[in-house]
């Protein structure tokens, strides 16, 4: 759905449309997890802007922990037109336009050039510029411990990289920002959720396999991301031999040698 308006800039200036979006998805990953809800705006030279919005059927079933981020459900998605049926107007918008986004550098983008790519209608970004509004927040506002310290408790922090002093001045954050946002858990357990919303998604520790809505694992990373365990030990067992003799988590390495003899994770 396409609205027109007035978006005019105060403090850029524009030599060409931008066009600044965002999506909501199932999850993390920018190549395996697939949009569920995408908003544009496109601002053109003379500050007039059209915005789009729609829920998409990502055509599997939206995680729980992907829900409880942005609320979007499998029934808000259902009889909604998959990406590839908004692509047309997608592509108006997008044409010759640079991008805007937030955290888009390494999420949104990459997540919705493997999307259009799916679709048979490839993003070309030559010529295109991309700002990134999160890059600048956190180029601008450090948010290494010793900003964190002086934000919430207004001290400095003298021996920054002494082990003690980081964890005492992390103990003083910590206490201070359950102060400062009454919406955060004060139990443990509800604090650990607020801290690992992406728990259970994740096969090892190191995240190189995650679990999909229907128990198998897929890799994660590499030429072979994701793809099913069991499908590649069927195809390319010999990606797994390079696993175990390569630089991996021993968790990781079993999880290979496991899969070479028939045996795969199962999700409890």
């Amino acid at each position: 759905m396409a609205c027109f308006g007035d978006c005019k800039m105060k403090n850029l200036t524009l030599d060409r449309p931008l066009v600044i979006f965002d999506l909501e998805t199932t999850g993390t990953d920018p190549v395996s997890d697939r949009i569920v809800q995408i908003g544009l705006i496109r601002i053109e030279l003379d500050g007039s802007c059209r915005t789009f919005v729609s829920l998409i059927d990502p055509q599997r079933p939206i995680p729980p922990q992907a829900t409880a981020i942005h609320g979007i459900t499998n029934v808000d998605v259902a009889g909604k037109p998959t990406f590839r049926e908004i692509v047309p107007e997608l592509s108006v918008l997008l044409e010759d336009a640079d991008l805007a986004g937030y955290n888009s550098v390494r999420f949104d983008l990459p997540l919705l050039a493997e999307e259009l790519h799916r679709a048979g209608r490839p993003l070309d970004m030559e010529g295109r510029r991309h700002l990134d509004a999160m890059v600048i927040f956190h180029q601008k506002e450090p948010r290494h411990l010793e900003a964190a310290l002086r934000f919430y408790c207004d001290k400095e922090l003298t021996k920054a990289h002494d082990a003690l002093a980081d964890a005492s001045a992390t103990l003083e954050v910590l206490d201070a920002q359950l102060g400062r946002y009454p919406d955060l858990p004060r139990d443990v357990t509800g604090l650990h959720q607020f801290c690992n919303q992406e728990e259970g998604r994740w096969v090892d520790a190191s995240r190189k396999f995650a679990w999909t809505a229907s128990g198998e694992a897929v890799f994660g990373f590499g030429k072979h991301r994701g793809k099913g365990l069991r499908a590649v030990a069927a195809s390319a067992p010999d990606y797994l031999e390079w696993i175990i003799s390569s630089d991996f988590s021993e968790e990781v390495k079993q999880i290979a040698r496991d899969a070479l003899e028939g045996n795969f994770p199962k999700r409890a």
